[in-house]
């Protein structure tokens, strides 16, 4: 069972890598095996970094290989096998892109018994434990120095945020709470804008400031700098 468990973990860890996730979803979505080269052109990677992602998610077990010849011709003259892949028939209980309902449930909970107890609503008290859960992230995280904007991209992109540095601010390109996010939005994105304010504050990112901005395919927070741009 133990081994059975580190092998589930280790693979979803292996699809925690947005370039490798990419790959996994283009060869999963195919009905014939591909080529690294067809992966790395529909993923826009270089077939350098495409081979090693696709060799790393066949040594976790996520993808099969199989090798043929390209042209369908057998014998000689008829060119060399090409390196293939395909899904394995593992399945990979994860969700993609990564959700984190566990931290939300635990917000939640924690924010509940804070309105009980003080007598203050339930959004302010959400917001006020996102952004003391948000500070404790950034103080659990090791960011290793860097800029405000490689600091606060490293912590929100462990907790499922997928940033995206644009113009000296921080997209976040996945809502880890998407589900409730459609369901509940106003009490979710309050939450998400101070969880990402309180990561800010906890790291010391003083340029950049939590700010609620919906965008097509994007969380609906996004770190953004402060002041002129230059």
């Amino acid at each position: 069972m133990n081994d059975r468990f580190s092998a589930e973990v280790a693979g979803i860890s292996a699809l925690a890598e947005p370039a490798r996730r990419s790959l996994y979803l283009y060869v999963a979505e195919q009905p014939d095996p591909v080529s690294r080269e067809q992966a790395a052109s529909a993923c826009e990677l270089p077939l350098h970094s495409a081979k090693f992602h696709l060799d790393r998610l066949v040594d976790e077990g996520l993808l099969d290989v199989t090798y043929r010849r390209l042209t369908g011709r057998t014998g000689p003259g008829a060119g060399r096998t090409s390196k293939l892949y395909q899904r394995s028939n593992r399945e990979v209980s994860v969700s993609l892109p990564e959700r984190r309902y566990e931290l939300v449930g635990d917000i939640l909970a924690a924010a509940v018994d804070r309105s009980t107890a003080e007598g203050v609503s339930v959004r302010d008290a959400v917001e006020e434990v996102a952004a003391l859960r948000g500070r404790a992230l950034a103080e659990a995280a090791e960011t290793n120095g860097g800029t405000d904007l490689e600091r606060s991209s490293r912590v929100l992109g462990e907790n499922g945020y997928e940033p995206r540095l644009t113009d000296g601010d921080v997209c976040l390109a996945n809502c880890p709470f998407d589900r409730l996010a459609r369901e509940h939005t106003e009490l979710v994105c309050g939450m998400n804008v101070a969880l990402v304010g309180g990561v800010l504050d906890g790291l010391g990112c003083e340029s950049l400031e939590a700010v609620l901005e919906p965008a097509p395919g994007l969380c609906c927070v996004k770190a953004r700098h402060r002041g002129p741009r230059e």
